[in-house]
């Protein structure tokens, strides 16, 4: 198809905005799924995503649509996803496009990712469609969230539409909109193929697979392409376009967005950002790509069963092709062996990671702690990172800590202003600075007229990236009756007092169960997590001490009690393979992910013990 004629663009959103039931739409009306296979979220293919009801992966999808005119036009959608940890995704996908919708809940109204997201499309320079959703809604308010859209952004009240994705009104006006006001693809098509590699997935009979957009130039299934990155040049085995199932076609044209089976058994071999060039007649340099994603938390996976360490290590790689903010490295650990070391963008990503990791690998995992990355001055003046609390140094080879902090934007309405000072204060954190999302009538501007406490504020603060991952958000909707809304972003390293909190079991260190906490806060966490690992730790046949110490200073402990059952008490003499049968079994017990420590056998959740402490 003619270059004229394609439209690349992606739809942006906070989560559960409606961002995939749009697409829904935009599939039945162009055709392109028919109603018999037609599902509900179409695009969300993974288990995971049906269960939650959440995009996860950006998904492709090629739409042919007939304008008003009658001129066939070739629309390549990507629906993204709307959490904040999966933002890589979004930035992802909005270089391979030339437009943007940005789809605004009209019960909501502006979010703290709706603003993030609006700031990433306007650097890649995107043409951006605001449109209000869910006008079906009882609680629809359009006229006020427009307001916000015209105060916050500057839209104009004619660019913005007006649409209900679930009942489909205003959608094939929006679709018109996105032919007339989004460009086509620029690119030269008599240049050397440049083709920029945004996803990718491996597949066991063609190889790994990658998700490209055809910048300039021109590709056939018949070529033998080199990847600029690494050097590599393999036989193009198919080229295809997704429908959103994967469709084959003779090559790729300028603009197009599609897919290339590499056959390359190699998952390291191709990599997002990479560009994709003709061996015969390669392009001289490579297209900018994309700015690598630094990892914001990290943990530890390991197998429950040893020998499952190299399957481990497959199955990690080859989730990084098609997860790129994914970062690992070996580790050892003397409570739980060998493992990896995993960087995530947040709590979410990585529990998405461990259950995809565990369902489409069968494997069974252990998960310690999550942790952020610490920069350590060492008393030689050497500067070293620290992502694993065990590997911290003691406190005489120091002279200082630096801590991550972020920078928190909050959406909320008025009224629960003193709640999140009162939370975001309690957290460390550092008021920045407060406005209005809406302006509000001279004659309502009293503080305690009933539109001055809906007005929507905006509030920013500094705070340490610790004392955000566990339960902020959680505390954050819970405090604003769900209204609340964060969206943060990476800032500086700052020095703080810290102290590396160890914990022992039966007297033995666990380097697993250490963490990383403020002096002040170390105690009340010690005995807080003693407490907690008291009811996860079973009981054994003899009294289990469970101890928190700061070096060499123990700060709390508890004990776990002797089990007072004794299975052998009806075996009065008689063969001794009956008694150990009657023990065995015992040890058995449940199946569960367990770990011994010494002689102690310790369950998943007292690893994850620190994500419930109050």
């Amino acid at each position: 198809m003619s270059q004229e004629h394609v439209r690349n663009f992606c739809i942006i959103a906070h989560i559960d905005h409606g961002k995939s039931t749009l697409a829904d739409r935009l599939i039945e009306l162009t055709g392109a799924v028919s109603k018999r296979n037609m599902t509900a979220q179409h695009l969300d293919t993974m288990d995971l995503e049906q269960e939650r009801g959440i995009t996860i992966k950006a998904q492709a999808v090629r739409l042919q649509y007939n304008a008003e005119d009658g001129t066939e036009f070739q629309l390549n959608l990507i629906d993204t996803p709307g959490h904040v940890d999966f933002a890589y995704e979004v930035s992802r996908s909005l270089a391979a496009c030339e437009g943007a919708v940005l789809l605004v809940d009209a019960t909501q109204g502006i979010q703290a990712q709706t603003i993030a997201n609006v700031y990433l499309a306007l650097e890649h320079d995107l043409e951006i469609i605001p449109v209000i959703n869910k006008l079906d809604m009882p609680a629809a308010q359009p006229e006020r969230v427009l307001t916000e859209l015209e105060k916050t952004f500057g839209f104009d009240e004619e660019e913005v539409l007006k649409i209900s994705a679930k009942t489909g009104d205003g959608v094939a006006e929006l679709i018109e909109q996105i032919v007339n006001r989004v460009e086509p693809p620029m690119g030269e098509v008599d240049e050397p193929l440049r083709a920029l590699i945004f996803d990718s997935k491996y597949d066991q009979f063609k190889g790994v697979v990658a998700y490209v957009r055809a910048m300039h130039g021109t590709l056939k299934n018949t070529d033998r392409v080199r990847l600029m990155g690494t050097g590599i040049e393999t036989e193009v085995l198919e080229t295809g376009y997704f429908s959103p199932v994967l469709e084959k076609t003779s090559g790729l044209q300028t603009g197009e967005v599609g897919y290339v089976a590499t056959g390359l058994k190699d998952v390291k071999a191709v990599r997002v950002g990479d560009t994709m060039t003709l061996s015969g007649d390669p392009a001289f340099e490579p297209l900018p790509g994309y700015v690598a994603q630094s990892p914001m938390v990290f943990t530890g996976l390991f197998p429950t069963e040893g020998e499952d360490y190299p399957e481990l290590r497959d199955a990690l790689e080859k989730l990084q092709l098609n997860d790129a903010a994914l970062v690992f490295e070996p580790e050892s650990s003397a409570a739980l062996g060998f493992g990896y070391r995993c960087g995530f963008l947040g709590l979410l990503h990585m529990d998405i990671v461990q259950e995809r990791l565990e369902r489409e690998y069968d494997l069974g995992l252990i998960a310690t702690a999550p942790s952020v990355s610490y920069e350590v001055l060492l008393k030689d003046g050497e500067i070293i990172t620290v992502d694993n609390p065990s590997k911290l140094p003691e406190n005489n080879a120091y002279d200082s800590i630096l801590e991550p902090w972020v920078n928190i934007t909050i959406v909320s309405p008025a009224r629960y202003i003193g709640t999140i000072m009162e939370l975001v204060t309690s957290k460390r954190g550092e008021y920045k600075k407060m406005e209005y999302l809406e302006s509000i009538a001279a004659e309502e501007a009293d503080a305690n007229s009933a539109a001055a406490r809906d007005a929507r504020v905006l509030l920013e603060y500094d705070i340490p990236l610790s004392e955000i991952l566990v339960d902020f958000h959680d505390k954050l909707k819970s405090g604003t009756q769900g209204y609340g809304s964060m969206d943060y972003s990476m800032i500086e390293n700052r020095p703080a007092d810290l102290v590396k909190l160890d914990v022992l079991v039966n007297h033995e260190p666990v380097d697993a169960l250490s963490m990383i906490t403020h002096r002040e806060e170390a105690a009340p966490q010690g005995r807080a997590l003693t407490s907690k690992l008291k009811e996860l730790i079973p009981r054994q046949m003899y009294a289990v001490p469970i101890q928190a110490a700061i070096g060499g200073k123990i700060v709390a402990r508890t004990n776990v009690k002797a089990l007072r059952k004794n299975v052998l008490a009806k075996c009065y003499g008689g063969d001794v393979t009956r008694k150990r049968k009657l023990l065995e079994q015992q040890k058995k017990g449940k199946k569960r992910r367990m770990k011994m420590v010494g002689s102690i056998e310790v369950p998943q959740e007292a690893f994850m013990a620190v994500l419930s402490l109050d």
